[in-house]
């Protein structure tokens, strides 16, 4: 069944493969053939799958993928979606087909598998040190002279590994490196402009390597205290722009474009601003974003944040509204051992819970409709395997009814599951995603 376009990545392994009795969030008590997912008629509110269960609303997802096209359209930028935040093959699939450049994502594993399924463009946004890893994604480049790959490098040290593995690997071709610009007491990343500079020099001079472009993640600069926080990321955006003038002054950049990356999901229109507007350097400057939450999107963190880039595009954003949540779990009301207090079956092993708790959405009971929730029902507290559902006044939820709920932070949910349900807007089961982390 085609509902998501599939970018011409090689999915068919993943639709034939046999989904096994025990595949978290599926009814199956014998194989099921993954692309007979939706011809069985399931619908998440009747109680059809196990449970937990963790669905994404294809409505939602086509939504968000036609919102980032028009926004990077709109500041004539490219997007690399931090595949990290998903490692589903078929949503990269979709990301491809909608536009995007490449896929970005965080380690030489995540690449292969990547690569496995037809991705052709990777930016590795981190440093590639250890030995094995080297090996592997320089065979990777040897094996296959079309696959693209950018690689980061902060230290010398690492630029010296790197030099030494390419020059032995015979590519016949250099390894395109982004020198990475940190953050002073973050993570990596050279703390100095002058460091950077030196850097710099060092990777445009090394056999096997060619100096690509630069990066960074302004992601770093999140805060409570949003004010500050546009300042130091408009601060650290103009470090990033003004020394690619420099090191392109120093006509130090080797590739036919000088590739200027960052765009977390929390700032990403202030990345647009101020790299779409670089120009007059020696060669053409790519910028790249990386945002990767924006395909969920979430009830939570990242909701917060892009309401205010909608404030902030202001008459020069789309029309129509911005990103919609896709992704939600959904769990059974386990107990109701004491009043006010419902455990469900959702826990840590199923939701994310390291930017807030999941918010309650909603409350079923199959075969008889919706449930109504009392104001300021919330939970307050996960074990491993349940959730503590609060109700500040006595409601008529029981055991069995369903409760959906929205997470924050999608990243540290799609790891928790294997395959999750594609559902369309009345929970009716329209296809497996797989996820490969």
């Amino acid at each position: 069944m085609t509902i998501l376009p599939d970018g011409g990545l090689q999915l068919a392994g993943l639709e034939e493969q046999s989904l096994q009795p025990g595949t978290k969030g599926l009814p199956i008590t014998e194989p099921l053939r993954q692309h007979m997912v939706g011809m069985q008629g399931w619908n998440v509110l009747a109680a059809d799958t196990s449970l937990p269960v963790a669905v994404l609303k294809t409505s939602s997802l086509l939504h968000n993928l036609d919102w980032m096209r028009a926004f990077c359209a709109r500041y004539d930028v490219v997007l690399a979606p931090h595949g990290k935040t998903t490692m589903s093959p078929q949503l990269f699939g979709a990301q491809l087909a909608n536009g995007a450049w490449g896929i970005t994502l965080a380690t030489a594993p995540q690449v292969l598998a990547a690569a496995r399924c037809g991705v052709r463009r990777v930016l590795l946004a981190n440093e590639l040190v250890a030995p094995a890893d080297i090996r592997a994604l320089l065979a990777l480049l040897r094996d296959d002279p079309a696959f693209e790959l950018f690689v980061l490098a902060d230290s010398a040290e690492g630029v010296r590994r790197l030099s030494d593995a390419a020059a032995g690997a015979a590519l016949g071709r250099p390894l395109p490196l982004l020198l990475e610009l940190g953050i002073a007491g973050q993570r990596t990343g050279c703390r100095s402009i002058d460091d950077a500079r030196a850097l710099a020099r060092m990777i445009a001079a090394a056999p096997g390597l060619q100096l690509a472009g630069i990066e960074g993640y302004e992601g770093l600069l999140v805060s409570d205290d949003r004010a500050a926080d546009l300042e130091r990321v408009n601060t650290f955006l103009a470090g990033m722009t003004d020394l690619a003038r420099q090191l392109d002054a120093e006509r130090l950049f080797g590739a036919p474009h000088i590739l200027l990356t960052a765009g977390g999901s929390s700032y990403f229109d202030l990345v647009a601003r101020a790299f779409g507007a670089v120009n007059g350097l020696s060669r053409p400057v790519l910028p790249v974003l990386r945002s990767g939450c924006y395909l969920t999107s979430d009830h939570g963190h990242y909701q917060e944040l892009t309401a205010e880039l909608d404030e902030r595009e202001g008459s020069r954003g789309s029309a129509g509204e911005g990103l919609r949540p896709a992704l939600e779990v959904w769990s059974v009301v386990l107990s109701r051992p004491e009043a006010g207090l419902a455990i469900l079956s959702m826990g840590k092993r199923d939701a994310s819970y390291d930017l807030g708790l999941p918010h309650v959405l909603a409350a079923h009971r199959p075969g008889e409709g919706p449930v109504s929730l009392p104001d300021g029902a919330r939970i307050d507290k996960m074990n491993d395997q349940h959730a503590y559902l609060r109700l500040p006044e006595e409601s008529g939820l029981r055991v069995g009814d369903l409760v959906g709920c929205g997470i924050s932070h999608p990243c540290t949910t799609f790891d928790k599951w294997s395959v999750l349900l594609l559902v369309d807007d009345d929970y009716n089961v329209q296809r497996a995603i797989n996820t490969l982390f």
